[in-house]
């Protein structure tokens, strides 16, 4: 081999292939802009112009509140979204996602009243047209930045079209439905116990509680005496002349003024007792050791085994705040009693009481709650002694005024603390009480058959929502849809001045419609109370007393459950609005269940199914966020972490350069931990089991910015390496190496895999596969094989443009499977692709998805693969052993002998393959020998060598040989490949040679 010249020599670098790219180790935040911009906007006006227009993929908004600060749960919940809605771009559909906001409600009244002081009068309370104006402009400054704080999330949605539910367009869809279902008969006004937070002053949904588990009640024992006892009883000489006492046991005292009845169960017995202290008393007999322990003493039974049936509608008693000449009130028979707790016998306030007034009202027992919006006791509580109870608060001190007027009669037998589990205002965090008002509810019942079969075609994700959902439909017979508030989309019921009676027609409300249409919504509370405008002509009398206006406005679920109203296009596959609705687990009892019962209510009212649809194809819901104790996220805790934060890194310390390490080098094989923008955010989205609580904290997001950083060094590794790379440089798959084929079965394998769980909405197994592929497949197998093939073959040798040729295919499949999770990042790397790459294909964000080449699959590949890895890591511990005695450095400075198994055939990967093996096991040499010869002399000669047993996936064992290289240093490639008799620094390998010489020929 002829010397090359020295100035050549001493300068091998520059003759190698090594990697070029303008792609950035880190994350550049003065290009984050521009990327956002082109992801986000930009794509999604695209698609509404390039995809076809017909069956669009629809995922329906769950308006968030217009209320505060967006938190990790909102990124959360709009991350998902945009996930599922790029994984549909990729799939080559349309998309149509437009955000909308619940405008309407309480908190927003509020907190508008408490930063407008000024709106407070002295002069009495605030009108609602001040309220109205003041919460409106709180509401859309929310909605303005928390869109602000969603766009910087990289969510691609219809930003410039989003609806409110405060907008003049939603309120006339909305009032639309409501009509529909007063023409139905869907509407109704009663006089019945509804939930009621005396904190707000207004009716509450059962969606709008929560319940603490540890609330403290002062419990009774209360005695009612007995008015008059059933004949057979009445005849019974232990009885003659004996006052006999009910014995009822209640956690809410406050609501014995409002006691009508008192209930037994017809199949209990019950017994009348004689207690030394309290006199002749009724219970329940299985109750007799309770009340025993209460009275610590031993009770003498006078009459047993009663039947509640022969109690129930034959015994009266005399009620206690009625005043002495009050009717005696009835003990009737309900099947809600039991003998679990208490005394048996269950003391009935039909007007405070949802059970008790079912029971009460089938008898035509009256509800009465003398209890005002305050939660105070009103003066007919005790209409003998009014000052005794009014004003009170029946949770505080109304409650303590009740027990002391009992006790003071001789009727309290006992009280308690009694701890269990309450209901709360979710708003307030303050208990609600059980009230009687005049309300409007929505016939749940009526259409609750067709709910619960317009979700069997539904698909939950998780499975469990599915029961979640149908166990509250089903468990459901109305909804109280009024509340008495200003801020909201009113109730446009007339009321008669001289009777009250409610006017709430189809015609009615279409002629409310059509003045509001002309004068706007917020003139229902502005124009003068006696304006006929608002009646219908046919009821305009001047003679009588006429109508007025009513004030209640409806439950904001109302509002956001006819939101599938804004969706402006012909539902599909049979009656769906909306492929997806996705929210948190909470929304099984809130927005899933108004809108599912909204939506149908439409197609029935209008007529246009017998076989009514839920308005969501596909239900999906995630959990909460936790930090990583597993806590709720609190401010009070101080563990609230804001996603802006995330974003911008000042949540993990900036990366420190490990010492001795170039900067360079730390970037290549540490985490960066300073801005990596929406990625970041997104990462910790996708890489969650979302159908669980979230746990988010600085370990989970360096484990996330660890991925991230891989991503990008991998992208570069690709960019750099493809960097000289023409599409019609492509090889076929046949003139690929075994390395080469073995890796696009990996990534088959990862991008089906990928592609499956997107489609499946579990993106944390998308990611999962993507990093094991990355740090195993890819990096720890793939590119150490070739990276000799990449930068010191000559350039368009066949073996190196087979390895361009696989990573080619492997960085537009990466492209495509990141695409819908971290998009910024794809945005980055098509930036900085080369151009005779994007002459060729479509912007990966905007391609749809390609599935890997049949050929890549063959099951033999995954076999060899396999073998390979059973022999490198032995091959690899080896080493390290040498290493550990400073007998080699590199991997290369070594030879690699392997004994093949017992029995071993010709056709083994390992004798297929030999000439592939040095790349593979990145060593210098590698021979092979069969089972039983003797081992080469030149192994037992070596200077340094190492022995050690390998088993093969099939039960195959064989030993590998590692020794000291017998040839000397190529200076450019640096594989110990040059006849010891020839090496000096200036002589190069025959292949390097051939390189060399080809590239002074072409200089």
């Amino acid at each position: 081999m002829p010397d090359l010249p020295r100035t050549l020599a001493r300068s091998w670098s520059s003759t190698l292939k090594l990697p070029k790219s303008t792609f950035p180790a880190r994350v550049t935040p003065a290009d984050q802009t521009k990327y956002l911009q082109r992801c986000t906007d930009d794509l999604y006006a695209w698609q509404q112009h390039q995809r076809p227009a017909s069956r669009p993929f629809v995922l329906h908004d769950g308006p968030p509140y217009a209320n505060g600060e967006l938190h990790v749960g909102h990124a959360l919940n709009k991350i998902l979204k945009d996930i599922i809605c790029r994984v549909q771009l990729g799939l080559g559909k349309r998309v149509r996602y437009v955000p909308g906001w619940d405008c309407h409600g309480l908190p927003i009244e509020l907190k508008a009243l408490e930063a407008q002081k000024e709106l407070q009068q002295e002069n009495g309370p605030v009108s609602a047209a001040l309220i109205r104006k003041a919460a409106r402009k709180l509401a859309e400054r929310t909605v303005k930045a928390q869109m602000k704080g969603f766009r910087s999330f990289a969510v691609m949605a219809d930003w410039e079209n989003h609806w409110k539910t405060l907008d003049k367009a939603f309120e006339k869809r909305q009032l639309g439905v409501f009509r529909e279902m007063v023409d139905k008969g869907l509407i109704y006004r009663r006089f019945k116990p509804v939930y009621w937070s005396p904190s707000t002053g207004t009716a509450l949904a059962e969606a709008e509680l929560e319940y603490k588990e540890d609330h403290v009640s002062t419990a009774a024992l209360v005695k009612y005496p007995l008015a008059s006892i059933p004949e057979h009883l009445a005849q019974d000489p232990l009885l003659k002349d004996k006052e006999i006492n009910a014995v009822i046991w209640t956690t809410t005292p406050w609501t014995l003024p409002a006691n009508a009845a008192i209930s037994v169960h017809p199949s209990l017995e019950y017994a009348i007792v004689d207690s030394d202290t309290q006199g002749y008393l009724l219970i329940a007999q299985s109750r007799l050791e309770y009340l025993e322990a209460i009275l610590k003493e031993d009770l003498s039974v006078i009459v047993p085994a009663i039947p509640g049936s022969k109690l129930a509608d034959q015994t009266k008693y005399r009620p206690l705040f009625k005043g002495p000449d009050a009717e005696p009130q009835p003990i009737i028979a309900a099947d809600f009693v039991t003998a679990d707790s208490g005394s048996g016998l269950v003391h009935c306030a039909p007007g405070h009481g949802m059970e008790d007034y079912e029971a009460c009202l089938f008898r035509g027992i009256p509800a009465f709650a003398p209890v005002d919006n305050h939660g105070r006791f009103t003066d007919k509580a005790m209409p003998s002694d009014p000052k005794r109870l009014s004003g009170k608060s029946v949770l505080d001190d109304g409650n303590a005024a009740v027990l002391e007027y009992v006790e003071s009669q001789g009727q309290l037998i006992t009280k308690h603390r009694y701890e269990h589990k309450y209901p709360y205002d979710w708003r307030s965090k303050l208990p609600i009480i059980i009230r009687a008002t005049e309300q409007w509810f929505a016939d749940v019942a009526d259409i609750r058959s067709s709910a619960m079969a317009a979700l069997e075609d539904v698909n939950f994700v998780p499975a469990t929502g599915r029961q979640r959902l149908e166990n509250f439909v089903k468990n459901r017979s109305e909804w109280c849809i009024s509340r008495q508030r200003a801020w909201g989309v009113p109730i446009p019921a007339l009321y008669h001045r001289g009777t009250g009676d409610a006017l709430l027609t189809k015609d009615s409300v279409s002629h409310i419609m059509n003045v509001i249409e002309e004068r706007g919504i917020d003139a229902w509370w502005t124009d003068e109370a006696n304006d006929p405008a608002w009646i219908p002509p046919s009821l305009r009398d001047a003679s009588g007393p006429g109508y007025r206006r009513g004030t209640d406005t409806m439950d904001v679920w109302f509002d956001s459950g006819t939101s599938w109203t804004e969706i402006d296009i012909p539902y599909r596959d049979g009656g769906y609005p909306a492929d997806v609705y996705l929210e948190g687990t909470d929304q099984h009892r809130g927005w899933f269940q108004s809108g599912l019962l909204t939506f149908v209510s439409h197609q029935l009212a209008s007529g246009q199914t017998t076989s009514p649809r839920a308005p969501f194809k596909n239900l999906v819901t995630h959990g909460f966020t936790l930090d990583e104790e597993g806590r709720k996220m609190s401010k009070s805790i101080g563990n609230v972490m804001h996603p802006q934060s995330i974003m911008d890194g000042t949540l993990l310390p900036p990366l420190k350069p490990r010492k001795g390490k170039g900067k360079k080098q730390a970037e290549n094989q540490a985490p960066v931990y300073d801005a990596l923008g929406p990625d970041a955010l997104r990462m910790w989205v996708a890489s969650s089991d979302y159908t669980r609580d979230v746990v988010i904290g600085k370990q989970v997001l360096q484990t996330v910015n660890t991925s991230l950083h891989k991503y990008r060094v991998t992208f570069k590794l690709l960019l750099g390496a493809l960097s000289d790379f023409q599409p019609q440089d492509h090889l076929p798959y046949d003139q690929l190496q075994q390395v080469d084929r073995i890796a696009l079965k990996h990534l088959s394998e990862t991008v089906l895999t990928c592609q499956k769980a997107c489609e499946n909405f579990e993106f944390y197994k998308a990611v999962n596969a993507i990093n094991r592929w990355a740090n195993l497949e890819f990096s720890a197998f793939y590119m150490e094989a070739i990276k000799d093939r990449l930068y010191t073959y000559a350039e368009n040798s066949t073996s190196r443009r087979a390895a361009q040729t696989t990573l080619f295919h492997i960085y537009n499949h990466l492209q495509e499977v990141l695409a819908p999770i971290t998009p910024m990042l794809v945005e980055e790397t098509w930036e900085h692709t080369p151009e005779a790459i994007k002459a060729h294909f479509e912007h990966p964000l905007r391609r749809i998805a390609s599935a890997p080449a049949s050929e890549w699959q063959s099951e033999g590949l995954e076999a060899d693969y396999q073998d390979i890895v059973a022999v490198n890591s032995v091959v690899k511990t080896i080493q390290e052993r040498a290493r550990g005695q400073k007998q080699m450095g590199s991997s290369l400075q070594s030879f690699v002998h392997i004994v093949l198994p017992e029995g071993a055939t010709p056709g083994s990967v390992f004798q297929r393959n030999l000439s592939e093996l040095p790349d593979v096991f990145v060593v210098s040499s590698v021979s092979l020998g069969a089972h039983g010869e003797p081992i080469p002399e030149i192994i037992s000669t070596a200077e340094w060598q190492y022995s050690e047993e390998y088993e093969l996936p099939n039960g195959g064992k064989g030993t590998v040989h590692v020794y000291t290289p017998q040839a000397g240093k190529c200076p450019r490639c640096w594989r110990y490949v040059v006849p010891e008799a020839e090496a000096t620094e200036e002589k190069v390998c025959g292949r390097c040679e051939e390189v060399v010489q080809e590239l002074d020929a072409s200089a």
